[in-house]
């Protein structure tokens, strides 16, 4: 049920304008400039320690009765009379599983961070596609609620609008229960992207660890909406917790405001130190900053893919 008052054809009506013309020819623009910027720097990362008949040289090992002769170095058994069989490096396709954070707090601000956060979540994934990596996407709150299987190739990228664009919304918050069950569901290892604004009243550090700890690795981009941190708010009002509805009878004042905005500057800093002690990339996305931008800042941290 979509909770705030649109029907869900309408939204779907909004969702896919999302995804226009000048949305996808940025995007094609995007994947031509993540390809310069990783160029060389993911190819190793992928690289996994399996050997066989792959096309990168790794090392010898003796011959033994069976060997396919093709791989023996008949050069380096002429120079030292050693009959040694020649391995290679085979390489993996790189897991990319791009997470979308769907709950109530979601639709705040202006831009909605559910709208910025879509098109993130649509230029992950086709820049991960165009790299030829196997990309994956799945919406949460406090469980997964929907998945669209894997995918390989850009020409995909019409199947991962059609996802985004019948995300539901949903009501709370428990990223570490949504990520138990994505571990549960999910057992070849690979990155995660994880686009949400990180309220969950349970703590966002267990969620993540969840990931890291399942030896998945995740990456985080941090929706913020900039009218979070000082709120236009005066007099007596109501505030209702859009993920649980609870309410609170509150009088805003100056020294409210400050306090609000202290607490919040250190929740952000909470987000920034445990990212950093963990050694989780972390790009902070203010929602009235490009999405381009988003990713390419991702990408330059040590991010996807290439």
């Amino acid at each position: 049920m979509w909770p705030f008052g649109k029907r869900r054809e309408e939204q779907i009506a909004e969702d896919r304008d999302l995804f226009d013309e000048e949305f996808q020819r940025r995007l094609e623009s995007l994947a031509i400039v993540a390809r310069r910027t990783v160029d060389g720097k993911t190819r190793a990362e992928r690289r996994s320690k399996k050997t066989g008949s792959g096309i990168e040289f790794a090392d010898h090992r003796e011959y033994a009765p069976g060997d396919d002769f093709r791989f023996v170095d008949w050069k380096l058994y002429g120079r030292a009379g050693r009959l040694l069989v020649r391995l290679f490096e085979e390489e993996e396709d790189l897991s990319v599983y791009v997470l979308l954070d769907v709950s109530a707090s979601m639709t705040l601000g202006t831009p909605r961070k559910i709208d910025h956060a879509k098109r993130l979540a649509a230029a992950l994934a086709y820049v991960s596609l165009a790299g030829l990596d196997r990309v994956s996407l799945s919406t949460f709150s406090d469980r997964i609620t929907s998945r669209l299987p894997p995918l390989r190739g850009k020409a995909r990228v019409f199947r991962v609008f059609d996802f985004l664009r019948r995300a539901e919304l949903e009501r709370a918050t428990d990223l570490a229960a949504a990520m138990r069950q994505f571990v549960a569901s999910n057992k070849r290892r690979g990155v995660v992207l994880l686009i949400s604004d990180l309220y969950d009243p349970k703590g966002f550090e267990s969620g993540i660890d969840v990931l890291r700890y399942a030896r998945f690795e995740p990456r985080v981009l941090h929706l913020v909406d900039p009218r979070d941190a000082a709120p236009a708010l005066h007099g007596d009002v109501v505030l209702v917790d859009r993920e649980t509805g609870e309410r609170r009878d509150v009088t805003i004042t100056e020294s409210v405001l400050a306090r609000y905005r202290a607490a919040h500057a250190r929740y952000r800093e909470r987000i920034q130190s445990f990212c950093g002690e963990k050694n989780v990339p972390l790009v902070e996305v203010p929602t009235d900053q490009a999405w381009d931008q988003a990713v390419l800042a991702l990408l330059r941290r040590g991010g996807v893919v290439g």
